[in-house]
């Protein structure tokens, strides 16, 4: 692991700020998509949250360390 880069405290608060925004956001999203507009239960839509919200922080996460 000697070729990692050392980021700063400030730098990894940012970092993992920005991925947790980002799973937030398309949790929300696919929340309110599936529960309101295809009206779907409220266990489905949470299981979409939940998995919109694991793919869009593994994104976040991947273009963070770019």
């Amino acid at each position: 692991m000697g070729d990692l880069p050392a980021i700063g405290g400030n730098e990894a608060v940012k970092k993992w700020g920005f991925v947790a925004m980002h799973a937030a956001v398309a949790a929300a999203f696919m929340f309110l998509l599936q529960r309101f507009i295809m009206n779907a239960t409220q266990e489905t839509s949470l299981l979409w949250a939940l998995i919109f919200a694991v793919c869009a922080a593994g994104l976040a996460y991947k273009q963070s360390i770019r």
